[in-house]
């Protein structure tokens, strides 16, 4: 691959520096704050002992998530969406995204007839914050199963596998690895892919910005995410303390 440039200077398949910090939030049963370079996403999960109706006497749990922009999260301020009585389009696509994402590796039925509500609340945005969510989310989610279990609740965490996300983009005709806004604002393509640690797909957002892009490019692109997302894995384990 021919060299190039990007503006933070790394290199093509380098994340950005990766933290995720458990227990951030005092009075959540699990939480993460996600740092990937300036996007932070404070992650929470609650647990509630009550299902959505259409899940009642189903024997099933469920997991949900709700996502937001604080007003200064990035360059300028944004109102609240709360205050314009309404979420935008893009928001309710993000938080059912991240919501799909954690159900893929969560066993519902073992969990029982409890609900467990995913915050994701960004702080700072740098671009790939549906990315971060999704990566800090699971580190919260577990943490919650695990105060279930170390309370009796449940007799083991109801997790089947483990997910993380990131981002990728085609910049300057280059792929590249988790793009900032720097390279998200000017690439050419861009992809969020949510993989598994068993190698598995759980949803691949790709979209071409100018020219449509190959299959070549498609496939590198994809190589890209795998190689980050194991980096991500390590650090989710770390953060679990396993």
């Amino acid at each position: 691959m021919s060299h190039i440039v990007r503006p933070s200077g790394r290199a093509h398949n380098d994340l950005r520096q990766v933290r995720l910090e458990p227990h951030a939030a005092k009075y959540a049963e699990g939480s993460c704050l996600a740092k990937f370079g300036d996007t932070h996403v404070l992650c929470t999960a609650s647990v509630d002992e009550k299902v959505p109706p259409f899940l009642r006497n189903s024997g099933k749990g469920w997991v949900t998530a709700e996502y937001g922009m604080l007003p200064r999260s990035t360059h300028s301020r944004t109102d609240r969406e709360a205050a314009k009585g309404k979420q935008s389009g893009r928001t309710q696509e993000i938080q059912r995204l991240i919501g799909r994402s954690l159900r893929a590796v969560t066993d519902l039925a073992a969990m029982g007839e409890r609900q467990i509500k995913i915050d994701c609340d960004v702080l700072q945005a740098d671009g790939g914050t549906r990315t971060a969510a999704i990566t800090g989310s699971f580190v919260a989610l577990h943490l919650a199963f695990a105060k279930l279990v170390k309370d009796g609740v449940i007799a083991k965490i109801p997790l089947t596998g483990q997910v993380a996300a990131i981002s990728c983009g085609l910049y300057q005709g280059h792929a590249v690895l988790d793009l900032d806004y720097a390279e998200d604002s000017t690439c050419q393509a861009d992809a969020n892919f949510i993989l598994t640690a068993g190698g598995g797909i759980c949803e691949i957002q790709a979209t071409a910005e100018e020219d449509p892009f190959t299959d070549a490019q498609f496939t590198e692109l994809l190589g890209l995410a795998r190689h980050g997302v194991s980096q991500l894995l390590v650090l989710q384990k770390e953060a679990i303390g396993g």
